[in-house]
């Protein structure tokens, strides 16, 4: 696969790259896992933050605050 980016990202990219001794194709690499692995967890939490509304298992507000102030004073 090929991706074209602009020539500014482009000269970043190589710029990082040559800072820690690695290609512009690896950090590309490493840096496209690491993005879809924290969008692939962050819409995992999504689905379990809308599952746990629907069965009613959530905290208002108000209870969000009052926790944070109990645990702010111990």
């Amino acid at each position: 696969m090929d991706v074209h980016v602009t020539g500014e990202l482009e000269a970043k990219l190589t710029h990082s790259a040559a800072k820690q001794g690695r290609t512009p194709d690896e950090l590309a690499q490493d840096v496209l896992a690491h993005y879809l692995e924290e969008e692939a967890r962050f819409v995992e939490a999504v689905n379990r933050g809308e599952e746990s509304l629907q069965r009613g298992a959530y905290l208002t507000h108000e209870q969000v605050g009052q926790r944070l102030h109990r645990f702010l004073k111990t």
